[in-house]
């Protein structure tokens, strides 16, 4: 276990199942994967409501999704055409990314006119042809999402893409505590790339001194990674991680230091400083969406593996297309 596991769950020491809840410090918190998350009222099953959060799952996907695959709902026809004439792969890939934004805006404007329907006494059912539509559409937005990456260049997130069809088929309850399991996936991503910088570069003499900085830095963006952007509390934690962030980055090595015996060539100092802004990186990437990247984590770990034994840090693999 993580030291910022054990430090940021600093409460009973009983073992609760998953699923738990307890008010802690004032604050409710949910129980699952090893930590205590801060939890929100969750809002009412209605149509609007999910309207409200289909919209807002909407704007979360593009603003982590690479460039270019915001498509209007309107464009759909055209968007389609574009994607089954092009025959060449990687263009391909792209205009399968832009036909799933536009399925995606489309799904949303559907809903938005299903609301503003029931608002003026018109009974919208499940069976309805316009729902149904809503529910094709994202279904196959989802379908086609994993071909598209994360703004960083990393791998796609299919989460992101799943969230809006869920949010259409279960109850909003059901929804948000899922969000609780992912969040406490992230937090554990956040502590697994924290771990293996101060495995790795804490035991480098260069580095010796990473650990309070990773830690700082992995702790604020655990917290941030649990707390609403609406919460009053944004305005301290969102500067905290900002600067525990900028603090790692600008890291000093002590470049006098010994080399470690065994290492040919010692370690090459200028590539342990590329992988503490690489994780650094990489934590942003995932706190912000809020949701873990598991095959870019298991990278950035083999990169600090294959550096503590060779003294060298192989460059970040290009992601596929497929």
């Amino acid at each position: 276990m993580s030291k910022n596991l054990l430090e940021e769950n600093a409460f009973p020491d009983d073992c609760p199942t998953e699923g738990t809840r307890r008010v802690i410090d004032g604050r409710e918190r949910v129980f699952y994967n090893g930590y205590w998350i801060r939890t929100y009222p969750t809002p009412a099953n209605s149509l609007a409501a999910k309207k409200c959060l289909i919209e807002a799952l909407t704007r979360r996907l593009f603003n982590h999704t690479e460039h270019g695959m915001n498509i209007p709902g309107q464009r759909l026809a055209e968007a389609r055409q574009s994607y089954e004439e092009e025959s060449d792969p990687a263009l391909k890939r792209v205009k399968a990314g832009m036909l799933a934004g536009s399925l995606f805006n489309r799904a949303t404007d559907i809903f938005r006119n299903l609301v503003d329907l029931q608002t003026c006494g018109v009974e919208i059912k499940s069976s309805d042809a316009l729902t149904r539509e809503c529910g094709r559409c994202l279904l196959e937005a989802m379908e086609l999402g994993r071909f598209v990456l994360h703004r960083s260049g990393q791998e796609g997130i299919d989460e992101l893409w799943g969230e809006p069809f869920r949010a259409f088929t279960v109850p909003i309850e059901e929804f948000y505590e899922n969000r609780y399991i992912k969040i406490s996936q992230t937090k554990r991503d956040i502590d697994r790339i924290a771990d293996a910088m101060v495995d790795t570069l804490g035991r480098i003499p260069a580095f010796a001194r990473i650990e309070p900085p990773v830690r700082d830095f992995a702790h604020a963006a655990s917290v941030k990674t649990e707390t609403l952007r609406t919460d009053p509390d944004m305005f301290d934690i969102w500067p905290r991680m900002v600067v525990a962030g900028e603090r790692l980055a600008n890291f000093p090595p002590d470049e006098s230091a010994g080399a470690i015996p065994g290492v040919s060539g010692g370690h090459a100092v200028s590539d342990g400083l590329q992988l503490i802004r690489a994780g650094r990186d990489m934590i942003f990437f995932i706190t912000r969406a809020r949701t873990p990247m598991p095959r870019s984590t298991s990278e950035y770990i083999e990169r600090c593996r294959v550096y503590l034994e060779t003294g060298r840090a192989p460059s970040a693999p290009v992601p596929s297309p497929a």
